[in-house]
């Protein structure tokens, strides 16, 4: 009989694939219970991590814009276009001007509304309300110098279609603020929630606009900082010695930028009250002096670098007549070096009237500022002009004599004014709450800086008799930037200009910050014109020193220099212009704009690559903006070959610089060492003399300096105080520096000479200007960009600055845009931005044009509406809503 089998012991048929092989279900049952729970947690896990890459995804994405196809706006007359190319810049084309300006506010909202919102709240001194307590001392001074107030009177001094352009581009911003919640239009704020801001974002308005001048102005005022340093250096040195720190402008090597013509029936002053010097010896600052203008000085430096500071902050542009071109017609090419950060501080876009005519005057394009209606700097049909920093004086230090709610001016008392200020602090209950007092001279800086009222407490103050100082003096500011003016007015006249003249007429409404204006059209002239607010001193008021505020005598006179008679030319006999932040005209010049210029180092390179040739293209200009020949290393180097290094290992790096060209390539292995050998040379030679507050940066007129002494092999500079037994002499300290750059580069690099690079340890870093300096690595990560190895550096052509107090040899400034205009046909015209046209984080756009900045290229400037239509990448329609 046959057996059954016992199905209740039997074990089950385990389920097979049709291969035949065991599921993999079946063998994760097999596994123990431990293993399949692990299991169970790491999928569990993984979800969560892919839920939270997506939810992570889904943030970053929320606020990026809509750039195709159709969005309906109220308030637009008619449709609009908005046409981008492959880079995300925007053209955009309206019938109206109202439209033009309004589509402009709306899209450039839609790219940078953070930045945008963050400089309206830095202008208005209302930044803690965002970033919290780290950024009140910054409120504080700002609202002391009431930027905002300025602005806001200013609105009452504009052309009526100024006023309208401003009112239509805010139209287009609140447009976008009224459909977007802050998240939606943009990461940072989403990030900011997370620290506890619950925020909506404020109605935008014409002032916000025209307060970022003020920005501008501050960033670009003149030569406080150069003030500050020469009373620092009192409490230590002599007046000969400081002079040696300040050199004159090489007149004899650099030629200034107008060296035709004269001011005819020109007055400097009319009214001196004191005869001889208008530079009086004084005696040597205190200790608490020179402490509190070392405080002030750092104090200024923690501003929000707004366009940036420093040595490196400085711009070249020049033209080329039609004579010198190779197309016939005029060439025009700028680059403005200012602070590196993301997004960069330009914004390209192109404004078209698509009929222009007198209600609709506007077919330009070119660079501007997020947050400012207009082209700054640019071209449109007829003419195209660019900017260099002028630099003149035109801030003072007041010193004034308070007693009580009263001041003293000419033996009499007079009531200070006074307005109480309120700031919203994220993270307090209550606001912080102040008075600001003036005088007839600014507001009292000392008010909300203890540093600055000791500077007060201890001036000196010999010249003439002066009341009694009790418990010191305080600090008024004077700077003409602070007195309203229509500054506004002069850009929609630069967009709308067609000739000489009308330019000329724009230009006079520039009052501040005063530029270097470049210029061609298209008839085939090309010119410069410096304009500004520049106030007429009494002789014995240069501005190096705080000046009596008591006396009418230390005033300025009230007069500023005539716009008919600042420096100006049209078509020059050389056939050219070149504006480099040298001096802007001789030492004859009979007004007084300043005299603490770039001392000419790169534009005497400028001039010589433009002179090399008979005619100029639009290559060769891009080809000079990118030239590294650092304009000092003919002079030191010399005398660094002529050192007699004592071994094989530290004359590796001085062999480098027998067959060096002077070029600064990212990958010279020579610059590299030069570098670091400059930089030490300047430590050694002063920080045993100067106080840290005034450590050699190694700008421009640290060039100036070493060149005179380098000269002078036994100078007192060169003894280190340190080494009691020894007095030191120039070759000693260049035989140190090259020892100590040589072990410096090992560290750094590599220990074979040959294979440094000046890249390597020159790199540029872009970082967000609020979140991209948080402490938490993963937020710098979200919003900053960088370690890109390039070459340049300060004092050169393609001017990517460092700052050798630092320690460092990382870019601090830049050019923050290139661009070469073609007058003969703007297509052929070329530009780049140092970032990209967004300002959010993870678009295509953020840092697109970066790698090209660093590689040297540019991008096509396309112009003519045919050509625009066929590079556009996204079509986007505005149209009327309803």
């Amino acid at each position: 009989m046959a057996a059954v089998p016992d199905t209740a012991t039997a074990p089950a048929e385990q389920p097979r694939h049709a291969g035949g092989a065991l599921s993999w279900w079946t063998r994760f049952r097999a596994l123990p219970r431990a293993g399949r729970w692990a299991t169970y947690l790491a999928i569990v896990l993984a979800l969560a991590m892919l839920a939270g890459l997506l939810a992570g995804v889904s943030v970053v994405r929320k606020s990026f814009p809509q750039t195709d196809g159709e969005i309906e706006v109220a308030g637009l007359e008619s449709d609009v276009s908005v046409l981008r190319d492959a880079h995300g810049v925007p053209q955009v084309y309206a019938d109206s001007s109202h439209d033009l300006f309004y589509a402009q506010g709306f899209v450039q909202a839609q790219d940078r509304f953070y930045e945008m919102d963050i400089r309206r709240h830095i202008t208005a001194g209302r930044l803690s309300e965002i970033l919290g307590e780290d950024a009140l001392e910054t409120d504080k001074l700002i609202r002391t110098m009431g930027w905002r107030r300025v602005a806001e009177k200013e609105l009452s001094l504009l052309a009526p279609e100024t006023l309208d352009h401003l009112e239509a581009f805010s139209e287009g911003v609140n447009a976008y603020i009224d459909t977007h919640s802050p998240s939606e239009m943009s990461l940072e704020y989403s990030v900011l929630a997370l620290d506890g801001l619950d925020y909506v974002a404020e109605e935008w308005t014409p002032a916000d606009s025209v307060a970022w001048l003020k920005a501008m102005a501050w960033d670009l005022r003149s030569n406080m900082e150069d003030e500050i340093d020469r009373g620092i250096l009192a409490g230590r040195q002599s007046e000969e010695a400081i002079s040696e720190l300040f050199p004159p402008y090489p007149y004899d090597r650099h030629r200034p930028i107008v060296d035709q013509g004269a001011v005819v029936d020109g007055v400097y002053e009319a009214e001196a009250e004191n005869g001889g010097t208008g530079r009086p010896a004084r005696p040597a600052y205190g200790v608490e002096v020179i402490r509190a203008l070392a405080d002030l000085k750092s104090g200024m430096d923690s501003m929000p670098q707004l366009l940036g500071q420093g040595d490196g902050i400085g711009s070249n542009a020049w033209v080329v007549d039609g004579e010198h071109s190779t197309t016939g017609e005029p060439i025009l090419a700028n680059d403005p070096h200012l602070g590196v950060s993301v997004p960069g501080i330009w914004y390209q876009m192109g404004l078209h009237c698509t009929e222009v005519s007198e209600e609709c005057p506007f077919d330009v394009s070119g660079f501007t500022f997020a947050g400012l209606p207009g082209v700054v700097i640019g071209h449109n049909q007829e003419i195209a002009w660019g900017f260099t920093n002028l630099g003149p004086d035109v801030v003072d230090l007041y010193l004034e004599k308070i007693r009580g709610q009263k001041y003293v001016y000419e033996d009499r008392l007079r009531p200070l004014r006074r307005r109480d200020e309120s700031i919203e602090v994220l993270g307090r209950d209550e606001p912080f709450e102040f008075t600001v007092r003036e005088t007839r001279h600014g507001p009292l800086l000392s008010d909300v800086s203890a540093e600055l009222s000791t500077v007060g407490a201890n001036s000196p103050v010999e010249r003439r008799a002066a009341p009694d100082r009790g418990n010191g003096y305080a600090v008024a500011l004077s700077w003409t930037a602070l007195e309203p003016r229509n500054t506004a007015d002069a850009i929609f006249g630069l967009d709308a200009a067609g000739s000489w003249e009308e330019f000329r007429a724009a230009a006079e409404d520039f009052a501040a910050p005063s530029q270097n204006m470049v210029y061609a059209d298209r008839e085939g002239h090309i010119g410069y014109q410096a304009p500004g607010l520049i106030p007429i001193r009494r002789s014995g008021n240069t501005g190096h020193y705080p000046a009596e505020g008591w006396l009418a005598s230390d005033d300025w006179t009230g007069d500023y220099v005539p716009f008919d008679a600042l420096p100006t030319v049209l078509d020059p006999d050389d056939g050219f212009v070149a504006t480099a932040n040298q001096a802007v005209t001789g030492p004859d010049y009979p007004y007084y704009l300043g005299d603490s210029w770039d001392p000419g180092y790169r534009s005497a390179r400028i001039i010589s690559l433009l002179q090399r040739r008979e005619r100029l293209g639009v290559d060769d200009m891009s080809t000079i903006q990118l030239d590294q020949r650092n304009g000092f290393a003919p002079t030191l180097v010399p005398y660094l070959l002529d050192i007699l290094m004592p071994s094989e290992y530290l004359g590796a790096g001085q062999r480098l610089l027998n067959a060096w060209d002077f070029q600064q390539d990212a990958d010279s292995a020579a610059a590299a060492y030069f570098n670091a050998v400059y930089e030490r040379v300047l430590a050694l030679t002063f920080r045993d003399d100067l106080r840290e507050a005034v450590w050699p940066d190694g700008g421009g007129r640290w060039f100036e300096v070493m060149r005179r002494l380098l000269a002078k092999p036994q100078s007192q500079w060169w003894d280190d105080v340190t080494t009691q037994t020894v007095v030191e002499n120039r070759d000693d300290i260049l035989a140190r520096a090259m020892s100590e750059a040589r072990d410096d580069l090992v560290v750094r690099q590599a220990r074979r000479a040959v294979d440094w690079t000046w890249g390597h340890q020159h790199r540029l870093d872009l970082e967000n200007q609020t979140l991209g300096q948080s402490d938490i690595k993963l937020v710098q990560w979200l919003f900053n960009r960088g370690g890109y190895e390039v070459g340049g550096g300060g004092q050169i052509v393609n001017a990517t600055g460092w700052d050798a107090a630092s320690g460092s040899f990382a870019v601090t400034a830049a050019p923050s845009m290139r661009m070469v205009v073609s007058l003969a046909d703007f297509d052929d015209s070329t530009w780049v931005n140092l970032t990209g046209a967004s300002g959010h984080a993870f678009t295509s756009h953020y840092v697109d044009q970066t790698e090209l900045w660093v590689d040297g290229r540019t991008l096509p400037w396309l112009y003519s509406p045919d050509a625009v239509v066929a590079a556009a990448e996204d079509s986007l329609r505005l149209v009327p809503a309803g």
